[in-house]
């Protein structure tokens, strides 16, 4: 009985949270990629959210993705992070949101010295 119990939970988990974690995790990996690779050059990279999607200057185009995955997920509040090439880069962060549901959002944020990670958004 458990296991049916739980296997109904997950399939009627919230797929706009679900989304949103998605996006959000994919974003992480993409900034420390980003990151990484401005360490590697030498060179700075930003990451700027623009309409439709984001994009990484100091990247040649098409080297990482510059889409979301959902058409309906935004960025609220400042749109621009800074990802090196120093390896110590301040405290940045992004607030992800939905368009079909307002209510719900996460940070994707970073103290200068660890990974960027997800953490929901007080």
């Amino acid at each position: 009985m458990a296991l049916a119990m739980a296997g109904v939970g997950l399939a009627l988990r919230d797929g706009g949270q679900t989304l949103l974690e998605r996006e959000a995790e994919r974003l992480a990996a993409l900034l420390e990629a980003g990151r990484a690779q401005s360490r590697a050059s030498g060179m700075p990279v930003r990451w700027h959210a623009v309409p439709g999607g984001f994009r990484f200057e100091g990247l040649p185009v098409g080297q990482l993705p510059a889409q979301w995955l959902d058409t309906g997920t935004l960025v609220r509040g400042p749109s621009s992070l800074l990802l090196g090439p120093e390896p110590l880069i301040g405290p940045q962060q992004v607030l992800l949101g939905h368009a079909d549901h307002p209510e719900r959002a996460l940070r994707v944020t970073t103290d200068g010295l660890r990974p960027f990670a997800v953490e929901a958004s007080p």
